[in-house]
Order: C-alpha cells, then sequence, then structure tokens
C-alpha cells in the first residue's frame, strides 16, 4: 500500500537528541531552540518568532496576545482544521465563519467585510495547502476596521503572497511542525510576532505567565507571576530533532515541490472533464508542496475514487468537514448557507504526498487517477 503520507527522517534526529541530552538541558528554551529561532530569523526573516508544543497552542497565544474576551466575534474559514478556531473559542469569543473561493479553499476575501460588526475583533486566515490568501484586500479590511489579522500558516512555510514569506504579514501567525507537515518536530509549532507591541508579552505567555525569561538573560534579579500564560513552549528535545530538519530545509522542500508539480503536470488533462479541479494558483501566490488535491464532481464521485486508489493499493484521503455545521458548533449557532465550503468538504481528496515518495509510485498513482475518470 503506498501510505498518504511517511514523516521524513534526515540521519540527524538522533545524533542532535542525544547532544540536547548531554549538554545536561532538555527543558524547553535550550540550545536548539535558540538555533531553530535563529534559523527562522535569518533565514526566512521572521522578525520575532517563538517555538510551540503545537500549532495549535500558537494559535492558543495568539487569541491571548490580541486580547479575545467572551463575546467577541473572530471571522475565519469554515473550511480549516479544528483548532483555528477552538483556540478563539477558548478564550470566549463567538466564531463566524466565512465561505471560501468558489474556484481555491481560502477564506472569500470579498466577504470578509460584510461579516464585520460592532463586535468584530480579529480575521484569521488559513492559507489552505500553503497558497496564499488574497493578504492584500484582507489587511486593507482589517486596518479600516482596525482589526487583528492572526495568520494560520500550519501549511505553509516556504511559501510567498507577493514575494513575501508568508506569516509575516499579519499582526500573529502560527506555524505546525506535525509529521504530515513539510518539516517535522512529531509534534510542534512557532509563533511568529510581527507587531513588536507583542514581543515581551508574547514570551512572558509563553513561559507560564512569569518573566523568567529575562530572569535568564540578567534583566531582572528574579522571576515571578505577571500575567496570564501556560508552558507553551517544547523541550529542547523537540527543538533538536526539528533543527535537524531545518540543516535539510531546501532540499527537502526542493523534493516536496517536484512531487507537487509532477502531479500538476500528469494530471492537467483532467482539467477538461466536467466538474474535475485541480489547485489554482493565485498570480500573488506559489506552490510549497504540501499538499495535492483533487476536487471531483460530488460526494459520490469523490468516494468511488478513494475506494478505485484503495483497490490499486494507493491510500488517498478527504479533508476538513464544514466546521459551521459540527454538532459543538450548530448547538448554538443557526445553520449558514456556505456553499463553497461544503463543496470542498464533500469533493476534494489529497493524493499521497511525502518526501520518500518513489517516482515509479508517483507514476502509478497519477495513472491510477487517469484510469478512473477514463
Amino acid at each position: 500500500m503506498i501510505p498518504f503520507n511517511k514523516p521524513y527522517m534526515t540521519g540527524d534526529e538522533l545524533y542532535y537528541i542525544k547532544d540536547a541530552v548531554a549538554k545536561g538541558k532538555i527543558s524547553g528554551n535550550g540550545y536548539y531552540t535558540q538555533k531553530c529561532h535563529n534559523f527562522f530569523k535569518e533565514t526566512i526573516g521572521f522578525r520575532n518568532c517563538l517555538l510551540t508544543s503545537s500549532c495549535t497552542d500558537a494559535l492558543e497565544m495568539a487569541a491571548i496576545l490580541i486580547g479575545i474576551q467572551p463575546g467577541d466575534e473572530v471571522i475565519m474559514p469554515s473550511f480549516t482544521f479544528v483548532s483555528t478556531a477552538n483556540a478563539f473559542v477558548l478564550r470566549g469569543a463567538k466564531i463566524i465563519f466565512a465561505d471560501s473561493y468558489s474556484n481555491n479553499p481560502n477564506i472569500d476575501a470579498g466577504v470578509i467585510e460584510e461579516l464585520i460588526t460592532p463586535k468584530t475583533k480579529a480575521i484569521i486566515v488559513v492559507h489552505y495547502a500553503g497558497v496564499a490568501c488574497d493578504m492584500d484586500t484582507i489587511m486593507d479590511v482589517a486596518n479600516r476596521h482596525n482589526l487583528f489579522v492572526v495568520e494560520d500558516a500550519a501549511q505553509a512555510i516556504d511559501s510567498y503572497y507577493n514575494g513575501k514569506p508568508l506569516g509575516t504579514i499579519g499582526h500573529l501567525a502560527a506555524f505546525s511542525f506535525h509529521e504530515t507537515k513539510n518539516i517535522i518536530s512529531g509534534e510542534g509549532g512557532m509563533l511568529v510576532v510581527n507587531d513588536d507591541r507583542f514581543d515581551q508579552r508574547a514570551e512572558i505567555i509563553w513561559e507560564k505567565g512569569t518573566n523568567r525569561s529575562a530572569f535568564f538573560r540578567g534583566e531582572v534579579d528574579k522571576y515571578s507571576w505577571v500575567d496570564v500564560g501556560s508552558s507553551f513552549l517544547p523541550s529542547d528535545v523537540t527543538a533538536a530533532f526539528l533543527f535537524a530538519q531545518l540543516e535539510n530545509f531546501q532540499k527537502i522542500q526542493s523534493r516536496r515541490k517536484l512531487l507537487w508539480q509532477t502531479y500538476n503536470e500528469g494530471l492537467k488533462d483532467l482539467q477538461h472533464i466536467d466538474d474535475i479541479e485541480l489547485p489554482k494558483i493565485p498570480d500573488y501566490a506559489t506552490a510549497n508542496g504540501h499538499l495535492f488535491y483533487l476536487v471531483c464532481k460530488n460526494i459520490e464521485q469523490r468516494s468511488a475514487l478513494i475506494s478505485h486508489l484503495k483497490d490499486d493499493g494507493i491510500y488517498a484521503v478527504f479533508h476538513y468537514l464544514s466546521l459551521h455545521k459540527s454538532p459543538f458548533y450548530i448547538a448554538d449557532n443557526s445553520n449558514r448557507l456556505l456553499k463553497n465550503c461544503d463543496k470542498y468538504a464533500d469533493c476534494l481528496v489529497r493524493l499521497p504526498l511525502f518526501y520518500e515518495l518513489h517516482t515509479q509510485d508517483q507514476v502509478k498513482i497519477i495513472e491510477s487517477v487517469k484510469t478512473f475518470f477514463e
């Protein structure tokens, strides 16, 4: 069976983990945590970043930093993972779900402004499959209405919007290093801080609400509880694993982008079949090789395609369900019509894409898909 995903190990993960242990500090914010922070600042250009135990943690930190309170409204796409919503629900926010584009699973920037009310506090964008949202339009709306923008860039490492790295445009951004992502640490994430008014408080929230990091830098003579917070920082063992991945960043990305392009070239003729869609990359965006998907014409066709691929020894999967229809949300909210979101929930199928996917296996997948539609 060709799996949907296989975590890639560079070969140095255990070496760096052993070194982290030998250094005698394996709790958070150690030697390898700092090396990872420096990599992201120097190589990608993030002005300030903090590793977290997950992307979910980074989103929860963002919700605290922008001051979400009970009754605040937060606009976000319905076609996303539940963590995007949960991080803000935990602070008491009411989620206002927006639809996707008809030809792109990202949030439709053109519908955001009509959803804004006096209670709106923030817009959360999700760069689905590592493809940028329309950030100029979104930032313009946010600036005119004095709203915060948080980029859920879980899938978007090494992706760009008009030449700008995703994660550097909104006030805050959250990345994932889960084993299904391009660059991994098993579980793991990162908060990127683009607004300097959040720098000091982000570090305090990260360190359980204390000024512990300032103490270790010699800036205060003792550390104490100064704000809300939690243990959001990961073990330095996790950071050591991640650093081995970062040293191979370009190699991993080159391979994944090649696999993505091979799918795109091999399946482009399917676009001539009625109602079959391949990923649409807007002129302002890039593809980072995170995932490759097809959009079938209905849920029955998608189920049949997944079954056909399984019979050929290929494991393909669908993705998110519509959050605006989920049991937790619908219990306290009316069911709005978000037809494009529902289309992707019913019709989108993801093909295997991972670093060690063999060329002959990818050829087999492409041929199996084409055979199904023929």
